[in-house]
């Protein structure tokens, strides 16, 4: 089966902050044991280093693990929303890395599907118009857009919704305008974070189910983060990301 996601080597590092790492160590404020402004070594916080994994086109990953453990920040790297410190992530023959702040513009809109753990809906927008803004910002005619967006409000349930505003609208309908939106430019790669981590146990399951649905239906590879083991498991493969490493989970 081909390969549509790819990560090799991949590491995300950040720089700790100085006054954190002294208090930590016990030192002067200088730095140094003696308060000098020798510090020693330089601190870094490591979210993960040397990360390989792939993801089969068509098949749907769930990623676990802590708060704090790099999920998020792994997500991004995907999607060409941050650049890893070291390695490399191909979606399909794109690399991602390769890209600069246009292309990997380019890149989401067209390629990649994304979904948040809060909705970002626009509110002074309808239902509608949001899920056409992506097409809008690609230079689509708005006639044509909306006719996009049309079919998959319907696609999730929400035809009936269109007209109305983000804050007129459930949690669990705000999440679904937000997948509708992800996916009205047909990207084969859904990419969601926590998409069900803000709703109540009835919506998340009911959310949780169209993601499946359309998964299946429109063909996509799937990559989800969550916290619940009881919708990781219904995916093809659970991988837990613990201690900067990423083990697949048996």
């Amino acid at each position: 089966m081909a390969v549509m996601l790819r990560a090799e080597g991949l590491a995300k590092v950040y720089p700790e902050v100085a006054g954190r790492a002294r208090a930590r160590r016990g030192v002067g404020a200088g730095g140094g044991p003696d308060g000098s402004d020798d510090d020693g070594a330089r601190d870094e916080v490591v979210l993960f280093r040397g990360l390989d994994f792939s993801v089969a086109a068509g098949e749907m990953v769930a990623i676990v693990g802590e708060s704090g453990s790099g999920k998020s920040s792994l997500l991004h790297l995907l999607a060409a929303l941050d650049r890893p410190t070291a390695g490399e992530v191909w979606v399909g023959k794109t690399r991602v890395g390769g890209l600069n702040a246009r292309q990997a513009a380019e890149f989401r809109n067209r390629e990649v599907g994304y979904v948040w753990q809060f909705h970002y809906l626009l509110p002074e927008f309808t239902a509608l118009e949001n899920v056409a803004m992506p097409l809008l910002a690609r230079g689509e005619r708005k006639a044509s857009a909306l006719k996009k967006a049309r079919v998959w409000l319907d696609e999730v349930g929400l035809s009936a919704r269109a007209g109305h505003r983000s804050g007129e609208l459930s949690g669990g309908e705000q999440q679904r305008v937000s997948l509708a939106r992800a996916l009205v430019t047909e990207p084969k790669l859904l990419l969601a974070d926590e998409p069900t981590g803000d709703l109540d146990g009835k919506t998340a399951e009911a959310v949780f189910g169209l993601i499946q649905k359309l998964h299946q239906e429109h063909l996509l590879t799937s990559v989800l983060v969550t916290h619940s083991m009881e919708f990781a498991v219904r995916c093809a493969r659970v991988l837990r990301l613990r201690g900067g490493r990423l083990e697949e989970q048996v």
